[in-house]
């Protein structure tokens, strides 16, 4: 399992989801604290590419042996990508909560929803 890490690169939403933007596009994933909360990742069950993901609602699941759990979108926005990888290894989140183990590319809707999100530290900060 990866050691606990919360990049400054990224946007944090309260839920424990995290947000790369670049430009009018983002990709999703679930922070180094949920996948630790979870436990041992052993399914995803992303959306389809194309679907409407909608900011603070749940777009997909992910399943551990504790338990199974809502992904939050951090963003609205349409998928256009689904890390494929998952489907067969989705322990990846577990090793790699930021590289390997991303969830979903977005090309985003607003991208004032950005301004919402938390930076790092803010972030970390609710963690206490």
């Amino acid at each position: 399992m990866a050691d606990a890490s919360y990049p400054e690169d990224l946007k944090y939403h309260p839920e424990h989801d995290w947000a790369r933007v670049d430009g009018d596009t983002a990709v999703f994933g679930i922070t180094w604290y949920a996948q630790d909360a979870l436990g041992e990742v052993v399914f995803f069950d992303p959306p389809e590419v194309g679907a409407t993901v909608t900011k603070d609602e749940s777009y997909a699941e992910i399943e551990s042996v504790k338990a199974v759990s809502d992904v939050v979108a951090p963003l609205s926005g349409e998928i256009i990508e689904v890390n494929g990888v998952l489907e067969d290894g989705p322990e990846a989140i577990n090793e790699d909560p930021y590289d390997g183990g991303w969830l979903v590319k977005v090309r985003l809707t607003d991208t004032s929803e950005v301004e919402a999100l938390l930076d790092r530290d803010a972030y970390v900060a609710t963690l206490s």
